[in-house]
């Protein structure tokens, strides 16, 4: 690893996924862009999974720590980063092409942007309700309607390391932590820029893709902690909206 400050910090939350652990990181190696770090942060997996970690060497590093889930884990990432700019990746998400990170970082930035997106595939077996069984794709959008639903997948999202001197992922959280940063920035006005480039493939089988109600009671209790009480009945209409929706589709 060279002494300079990289552009890139990807980092990369697991607990026992080897198989998928390796798939993001071959996808990883494969590009062309070579101006990156990688932290794996490890929720004390497998010895089979220690074993695979202490094979790999810089820009690959790792830490191996009990935590209480991914944005903790997330969170430990962002404290290890040295790089100008954060990505994060879930083992078994994968890098689109090789050319992926060359085509984000080729674009003109300006100081003013700290946020990067492009598009993300969803694959898996879980048909998210946004999403019909031929299109799994979701765009990104830095609107109102970030109120709305989550405009930014953090699989497809780049935020400029600053952003996380004065903030973290909200542990009371646990699965929409995400969402809560993002909606947040919004707030605070920053610059995003939307690409037209797909940046990830990423399961559409976890936690918050499940549409349990009490997914969107943490909504409904993320966006109120950013807003004023007055808008509850709003966010909860809203909330079992789409909650029904989603029963509706995945039941389809």
């Amino acid at each position: 690893m060279k002494d300079s400050k990289p552009k890139l910090s990807i980092i990369i939350p697991v607990l026992n996924n080897i198989t998928g652990l390796k798939l993001t990181i071959d996808s990883i190696n494969s590009q062309l862009f070579r101006d990156f770090e990688v932290w794996i942060i490890d929720g004390k997996s497998s010895e089979e999974t220690q074993e695979y970690l202490r094979t790999l060497s810089a820009p690959f590093f790792y830490k191996t720590q009990r935590d209480s889930g991914i944005y903790e884990a997330m969170n430990t990432g962002v404290l290890m980063a040295k790089g100008d700019w954060l990505y994060f990746l879930g083992a078994e998400d994968v890098l689109c092409t090789p050319d992926t990170l060359r085509n984000v970082f080729k674009k003109q930035i300006t100081d003013r942007t700290n946020l990067i997106s492009g598009r993300i595939i969803y694959e898996g077996s879980t048909i998210p309700f946004i999403y019909s069984k031929n299109k799994r794709i979701k765009y990104p959008s830095w609107s109102f309607a970030m109120w709305i639903r989550n405009g930014l997948h953090h699989q497809g999202t780049f935020y400029r390391s600053s952003l996380f001197l004065a903030t973290e992922y909200n542990l009371d959280y646990k699965t929409l932590a995400d969402y809560g940063i993002n909606l947040q920035l919004y707030q605070k006005k920053e610059t995003c820029v939307l690409l037209e480039e797909t940046i990830a493939k990423c399961s559409s089988d976890g936690v918050s893709k499940v549409g349990s109600w009490e997914l969107y009671l943490e909504e409904i209790d993320l966006k109120l902690a950013l807003s004023s009480a007055v808008f509850l009945p709003f966010f909860y209409i809203l909330a079992f909206v789409k909650y029904m929706s989603k029963k509706i589709v995945m039941h389809d």
